[in-house]
Parts: structure tokens; sequence; C-alpha cells
């Protein structure tokens, strides 16, 4: 139940919407019919509960819910419903690194070293020059999504020891050389601010970012998410061939991110704290209604400053209108070109939850869309459409057209795996199969357990549970994975036989060819644990 504080908060914010709309000019304000357009589009798609929120001209113009919180229950999103962020909270990381450069307690281009000496990388050389601004842009050498088993689909590493590990994975490419996102650096950037500040990313994130915004209903844990009656919960279809197909249901206790990796993503916010958070990007800084500032103009141009290039994927045909000339990332942003204007954005997801934040600075308008489901055409497809409403384009139907392409990629995947399935080899296992049982460690994920169990076998992943499950024999010396959370990619586990006949190795890969780049199997090696070498 709101207090009296917060109550009279909730009034002026809404107040401070409807006056918003009413003083600014027609084409500042959400499409006519936008409302109905964005029902239209979450019944049409099959998404739970939506939130949105706009901001022009430093004032709220929207901020929405529509749909339930829950597939089944009554409960309506509305503005202070929160919707997990995930990787959008990158640039709350980012901001609270900015505070303590302007504080005058690091620097963007001094070596994480200097703040972390027991920090490491694989390579010595790498370990020496990694600067605080290399954790941020996504060109460490690290392989895409590298590492992400680590805190998915939940781990019991803390923080520090997730950033211990990363010193045992092997780089993809050379320092510098190019771009592939990731999400442990930003956890070592969590540390980081720990280590520099003496307070957890959660509680600088807390008392230096929502605190003086008074985002008061989001949260920064998936205790305080799951502890939250407002909250719209995650949603997956899984009972298709792949992740990905089905009917919507809510996922048991919710997908979350790990607490060790909450600075790549785990915030969740409502569409009316959102409004607060995009006031104050676009303000460079300064605190909406206030001479105050939370950054200096100085760390809000460093944050917008591209770092990085991207590279660019040929058009798909129909879509050459949303093709940049140019896709960089700067510190926690992706910076683009739309229709001649300079874009600012981020999307995020969680497993169940989605959500996408852009900035257009030169038109002063700021745009937030979030999903309880994995629904990226309704995400991506509103984006655009608001964009071109702001830009002055004419609507040319993006949700329509994202779902159609989306549908027939998750189709032909399904098709793919039905395939290859209908008819595997009839031939393995090479070995009776208590002689697969074991322990295996790979250097950074850790050790699994497969165990004899009944007439089979069975995984485990002591690290993040809901992998664990039993082992169904696929052909040769390879048995597929069934997870026990039933929205976690399966995967095809190969034991590597030896010439005296016992397993030297095992290693793994995603069943679906569209498996979310973070389910990162093909990066683990597990080899025979020593004798109490289990870790």
């Amino acid at each position: 139940m709101l207090t009296a504080g917060f109550k009279l908060l909730a009034r002026s914010r809404a107040l401070l919407l409807v006056t918003a709309a009413v003083a600014t000019p027609a084409w500042a304000a959400p499409p006519d019919g936008f409302a109905q357009r964005v029902e239209q589009v979450r019944t049409k798609i099959g998404v739970p509960g939506v939130a949105i929120t706009i901001v022009e001209n430093g004032q709220p113009t929207l901020a929405q819910g529509w749909g339930t919180q829950m597939v089944g229950s009554n409960r309506p999103v509305g503005p202070q419903t929160i919707f997990q962020t995930g990787s959008t909270g990158k640039a709350f990381t980012t901001a609270a690194l900015a505070i303590l450069v302007d504080q005058g307690k690091l620097k963007w281009d001094s070596a994480v070293i200097d703040y972390m000496p027991w920090f490491r990388m694989y390579d010595p050389w790498v370990t020496r020059e990694i600067t605080v601004r290399d954790l941020l842009v996504h060109r460490s050498g690290l392989g895409l999504g590298a590492g992400d088993l680590l805190f998915l689909p939940n781990s019991d590493l803390s923080r520090r020891e997730t950033v211990e590990r990363l010193g045992r994975i092997k780089p993809a490419t050379s320092f510098r050389s190019g771009y592939a996102y990731d999400n442990v650096l930003y956890m070592v950037a969590g540390q980081l601010i720990e280590e520099v500040s003496g307070r957890t990313w959660e509680q600088f994130v807390r008392e230096q970012i929502f605190a003086p915004l008074g985002m008061n209903e989001s949260t920064v844990s998936d205790r305080e998410y799951l502890a939250t009656a407002d909250r719209a919960h995650a949603h997956v279809r899984s009972d298709g061939p792949i992740v990905g197909l089905g009917a919507q249901k809510p996922l048991d206790g919710d997908a979350l991110i790990a607490a060790n990796a909450a600075p790549a993503g785990g915030l969740s916010i409502s569409a009316d704290d959102m409004s607060r958070w995009l006031q104050v990007q676009l303000a460079r800084g300064k605190i909406p209604g206030s001479d105050r500032r939370l950054w200096s103009e100085e760390q809000a141009a460093q944050m917008w400053d591209p770092v990085v290039i991207q590279p660019i994927a040929p058009a798909i045909p129909g879509f050459e209108a949303v093709q940049p000339n140019f896709e960089t990332y700067a510190l926690g942003w992706d910076v683009r070109d739309y229709r001649g204007a300079k874009l600012i954005w981020h999307g995020g997801a969680v497993f169940g939850s989605l959500a996408a934040v852009a900035l257009l600075p030169d038109r002063n308008v700021g745009i937030y869309i979030a999903a309880n489901a994995n629904e990226g055409q309704l995400v991506r497809g509103l984006l655009y459409e608001l964009l071109d409403h702001y830009l002055g384009a004419p609507a040319a139907g993006w949700p329509e057209k994202y779902d159609v392409i989306r549908t027939k990629r998750i189709a032909d995947a399904a098709a793919q795996v039905q395939q290859e399935e209908k008819a595997p080899v009839k031939a393995g296992p090479s070995l009776p199969l208590d002689r697969y049982a074991g322990d295996f460690t790979d250097p950074w994920y850790g050790t699994i357990n497969v165990r004899r169990a009944g007439q089979g076998l069975h995984i485990e992943f002591p690290h993040s549970t809901g992998m664990d499950g039993p082992l169904t024999h696929y052909q040769y010396d390879t048995f597929r994975t069934n997870p026990t959370l039933k929205w976690v990619e399966p995967a095809y586990v190969t034991f590597s036989l030896g010439a005296n006949g016992t397993v030297e190795r095992v290693t793994m890969k995603p069943v679906s060819p569209i498996a979310d780049f973070s389910f990162d199997f093909q990066d683990l090696l597990f080899t025979p644990a020593a004798k109490g070498e289990a870790k």
C-alpha cells in the first residue's frame, strides 16, 4: 500500500502527464489512437503485458500500461508496474561510474588493476592494459556472450567469485580488434564500483541514482523484484520443439538475472520511474525540476561518445529504412543513425521479458517500451513506429513486418531440429552407461556431474540449477539434455573417448540453431576432475 507521501507523488506525476499532454504541440504527443494501436498489436502477437513511456521536450507525455501482469490473472499493468529491463540497465552502471569519475575516484582510461590489483584476464598483457572504458564497450577479445553461463539461468557464485573466474576464459580475438557483445565485463564494472566507493553496486545505484531521481518503485535485485506485488511476471513459449513455440506461460519464480550479473542487466523499472531516467538522460545529467546534477555535461558526452564500430548485416528486403549507415557502441549505449537522425538506444532481454530505451537527442525525445514476454517484434516494431512519428515519417506497420520474419525464423529452426532428430544414427553408445558417469571440470565454469539414474543418465550443473535433468541418448556418444526449467535451451552433450575407452573430454552445443547466445555451451570444454578438484 502506498504511503501518503507516495500517493502525493503519484498524483503529482499524473497531473504532470496530463499537463504535458495538453501543453505540447500535437506532433509532440503520441500518434492519434496510439493506445488502441498498442492494444491491437499486443493482442495479435499474444503478449500478456506492455508498458510504454515517452518524454518530449523535458516532459513526460505518456506513462501507461496495457494488458495483465500474468497470464490467467486479472491484475492490470499500470504506470507503477515494474518490468525487468535487461541490458538497458548497462547505462545505469556506466552512469554510476560517471558519478565516480566526477568525484575524482577513478578515470575512464586508467587500468582496471589500478583499482582492483587482483583482477585478471586470460592474457597477462591484457590484464595490464584493459581500462575502465574497455570494460564497457565490448572490445576485450572475448567471444560473443562468453562466460554468460556463469550467471545463466542462475548462479550460486558471488560477484567477486565470478569476476575471479574471468581470467580462465580464453579470448576469441585479439584485444581491441573488434566488437563482440558481452555481459561478464559489466560484472567487473559492478565490482569496480564496490571496490572504489565502498558501496555495493546495488547500494550505489539505489542511493546515488534512484533516490535523487525519485525512482521509488524500481528495484536493483531479484529479491526486491520478487517482493514487489505490482510486478510484470516473465513469460515464455516452451512447449514446442524449440524454445519460442507454444502457448505463453509464466516462468516459475520468474526468470531473473542472477545477482552476480545485476550490473549487466538486473534492474526492474516502472513506466513512471523510467520517465525520470529519460528526463535526466536528455538533460545530460541534470535532475529534472532541480538545479542539481547527477553527472556533469562532460561525463554525459563521454557516455554517448562512440568508441567501437559494430558490423552491419545486409538489409532484409522490406527493412531498408531501418538499416543504419553507421552502428557504434558507446558507454552502455548503442549509437547509430535512423532516417537521418542520431539515435542513442539499447535493447534489454531477460528470459521472459524484453525492453528498449531510445533517445533522439536532437528532437529531445525519449522512449521506453517493455514487455513481459520474449516477443521482440512488438518491442522493436512499436519502437520504430514511435520513432517514425517523431521524425515525421509515415507509418510503416513495423510490428506486423517483424512478426512475419520472426515467425518464419522460429518455424524454420523448429523444422531443422525436427528433421535432424527425426532419424538419428542408430549407433552407440560405445560404453555401458556407468562408464559415462563422473565429475567433469571446465576451467572457467567449474564442475558438472553425470550420474547413473535408474535406467539412464542424469546431468547436474551445481552452480546453476535448472539446467539439471535426464540425459537421453541421441546418437554415437552424444546425449541430449532435458532441463528442469523448460525455458532453458537443451544441449547436445558429447563424450569423447581415449584409446583406452575412457572419457577424456566432454563438449556441448545448443540443440536449437537460434538459441540465445548467452547459452554459450560451445565454449565449454570439460575434462575428468581429479580427486577433490570439484569446484
